[in-house]
């Protein structure tokens, strides 16, 4: 009578454990490394773009003093009042721009979750290492893989259901987002 190879199986669900368990850690902590990155790189333009933000204010305010002066011509208000409309177009954008960060950061803590929960699953596949008689070997062996089939099907299901598909930004001055 062949017996079944239950020792070589549990060595090689261990191995595709560990080694998937070290993979998914790796993405990890690329993960977190890039919203770091993005984070900072948000901050430092947010900073930027306050600065703008008051330099611009302070032009605005002496361009008044001069209107109000009778210091301005006709022309050249127009093309002051030109410059502010497309400094406003240019502001939106910049707006959209950290809304679509924010997004990209739903997006990058949804797929830390999601590799969380494929550690956990791959966790269930080094779990058992009860020993098997070996004139049970062949049912253990089946019992056993229905059973990491199940709790494998489980957890997907849990992990699916518990992150959303889609992404959203609400308020900020060019209004709400809604992605995928």
């Amino acid at each position: 009578m062949n017996t079944l190879p239950i020792e070589e199986l549990r060595a090689l669900l261990a191995a595709v454990s560990k080694h998937g368990d070290w993979h998914l850690l790796e993405i990890e902590t690329d993960l977190q490394q890039t919203m770091f990155l993005l984070n900072e790189a948000i901050e430092k333009l947010s900073a930027s773009f306050m600065q703008v933000h008051q330099e611009l204010s302070a032009q605005q305010a002496e361009l008044k003093q001069l209107q109000q002066a009778g210091r301005l011509q006709a022309e050249e208000e127009a093309r002051f009042a030109a410059y502010q409309t497309r400094i406003g177009h240019e502001v939106d954008r910049v707006i959209t721009g950290m809304q679509f960060q924010d997004m990209t950061n739903q997006l990058l803590q949804r797929t830390v979750n999601r590799v969380n929960g494929l550690k956990a699953l791959l966790q269930e596949l080094s779990s058992h290492q009860a020993p098997m008689l070996a004139e049970d070997e062949y049912e253990e062996i089946k019992r056993f893989i229905m059973q990491l089939n199940q709790q494998f099907h489980q957890g997907s299901q849990h992990l699916s259901g518990h992150l959303r598909k889609a992404v959203n930004q609400q308020d900020l001055a060019t209004g709400d987002i809604d992605l995928f």
